[in-house]
């Protein structure tokens, strides 16, 4: 993530012009054959279909969010049980992209903050499991820790931008819809996130 974060913050896009512009169409495809299906009442098809299309970057947001593989995989399984109950409902007045990550940030959200109150409690028992000492163990762990801990002193709504731009790799229009507000709103966020993150983290 602290890598990650340290190619965000020097705007690196490693894809050429033409790479992106294909992956751009073949996605904009992969939606509206599942809006297709969705509008045609095939729930199960459309639901396979938003699996194989969008599992891995579901993945990675859910694992921005909690820093947990198993955690994540659990939620994005969440997510894709939660859209299907939701495709009677769904309107087609966003992408289904960023309809779903919508999904997974509000379903993140709420494990999150159950997370952090169960770990509240449990930080009054005594922890007495060994620890291992191996140095680069430490320091992947402590570089890891320090970009967790400058996400969460973002505020939740420049966290949640943020995290769909860079990690679910959103557009800022994907990202207004996921988070309900226009597209304005949603680049000034994923900015002032940015702002702060390089602060915190001692980046230029």
């Amino acid at each position: 993530m602290a890598a990650g974060l340290a190619l965000v913050g020097a705007g690196i896009d490693t894809r050429t012009e033409v790479d992106a512009r294909t992956e751009g169409d073949a996605r904009a495809d992969e939606a509206r054959a599942i809006e297709g299906l969705i509008g045609a009442g095939d729930f199960r098809e459309a639901l396979s279909r938003c699996a194989r299309a969008y599992a891995m970057p579901l993945g990675r947001l859910c694992m921005a969010f909690t820093g947990s593989q198993a955690e994540s995989e659990e939620l994005v399984q969440e997510t894709l049980l939660a859209a299907f109950d939701a495709f009677p409902q769904y309107r087609a007045e966003g992408s289904v992209r960023a309809w779903l990550f919508g999904i997974a940030r509000r379903i993140c959200g709420r494990h999150t903050e159950l997370r952090a109150r169960r770990e509240a409690r449990l930080r009054l028992v005594h922890d007495t499991r060994p620890r291992p000492d191996a140095s680069e163990l430490a320091l992947e762990r402590e570089r890891a820790e320090r970009a967790r801990a400058a996400l969460s002193r973002l505020k939740p709504s420049e966290r949640e931008a943020v995290v769909l731009r860079f990690d679910a790799g959103l557009s800022f229009k994907e990202v207004a819809l996921a988070c309900g507000i226009d597209e304005a709103a949603a680049r000034k966020r994923v900015s002032r996130a940015l702002v702060r993150l390089r602060a915190d983290l001692g980046e230029e």
